[in-house]
């Protein structure tokens, strides 16, 4: 069986996550440090491989299995790819924190692409409250920009999410604009029940 491209980063992370625990020093010698990034431009992408903790790279990996398989699918490999990286290296380049890990930017712009392309697909917001992609995308934007009003040192990059969010909902809608592009992705795009069946809801 071929294995796609959101099995392979999956995989990248949890070996590196592995890596991480494994070897002292490593996660400060790749993960992204805003006064490092001209001398050292490789962190901003190998910090979008790395974790801090097992909490962080569970929901992580989960998020972008559940939304990555369903947005590789319909649009393809290249495209999101192109759309994963993008939005992970403008969520690391635009905020100015000291220090920062994770692939929450990047994922972001998958959830992103979801919402433009499937805002009437149900999921279980938090495991638990059943709502359309649109509502959970309006909540998910909400949160992000009350962290970033009532600050709270939380630890979370809300800034980077949004900046990733943002990537991906200008994808999306780049992607429903082009001319014939949704027609060539409806005959990909899978039903609310293929979903279910698919995810184990």
């Amino acid at each position: 069986m071929r294995r796609n491209a959101v099995t392979t980063l999956v995989l990248i992370n949890v070996i590196l996550f592995i890596v991480q625990i494994s070897f002292r020093g490593f996660t400060e010698s790749f993960m992204l440090v805003s006064a490092d990034i001209w001398t050292r431009p490789w962190i901003i992408i190998t910090s979008m491989f790395l974790h801090g903790g097992l909490a962080h790279l569970f929901f992580n990996m989960y998020a972008l299995y559940l939304f990555g398989t369903l947005v590789e699918r319909s649009i393809g490999t290249k495209k999101f790819l192109a759309v994963y990286f993008l939005a992970g290296i403008l969520a690391a380049l635009l905020p100015q924190y000291s220090a920062a890990l994770g692939a929450s930017g990047a994922i972001m712009g998958i959830l992103g692409i979801v919402i433009m392309l499937f805002p009437d697909l149900r999921i279980l917001f938090f495991f638990a409250i059943p709502m359309s992609m649109r509502t959970a995308g309006i909540i998910f934007a909400a949160i992000e920009v009350f962290g970033l009003l009532v600050p709270v040192n939380t630890g979370i990059a809300h800034y980077a999410h949004l900046v990733g969010l943002a990537v991906g909902l200008a994808f999306g809608y780049y992607l429903i604009k082009k001319k014939g592009g949704v027609r060539r992705m409806v005959s990909r795009v899978p039903s609310q029940s293929d979903f279910d069946r698919h995810y184990g809801r």
